[in-house]
């Protein structure tokens, strides 16, 4: 089924066109609506983006702790497996080889 979307575009006008304008709306309706709309403030990009970087921190914590929690529990990581100390000395002394002359 397609839908001629011309078609149906001028069927709706000429129905809106039919129905006459309703008495209960204020005088000066539109102007005021329009006048509140431009005194709205621009948006300001930088208030959006630090919103959604506070917004997305609470998850990032969140997902933190619980890593955190899961490497120190039973089924994490254990004790010699992972020793930040002996690693970084290990790949600091592996380049002083003290056993050989270079010169």
């Amino acid at each position: 089924m397609r839908i001629n979307l011309s078609q149906l575009e001028r069927a709706l006008l000429s129905a809106a066109k039919r129905v006459p304008p309703d008495e209960r709306v204020p005088y000066a309706f539109e102007q005021r609506v329009m006048a509140r709309l431009r005194e709205r403030p621009a948006a300001d990009s930088w208030a959006e983006w630090a919103a959604a970087l506070w917004r997305a921190a609470v998850p990032c914590l969140g997902v933190a702790v619980a890593l955190g929690v899961w490497a120190m529990g039973p089924g994490g990581l254990r004790g010699n497996e992972f020793s930040p100390d002996s690693d970084l000395e290990t790949a600091l002394y592996s380049v002083v080889d003290t056993t050989t002359e270079s010169w």
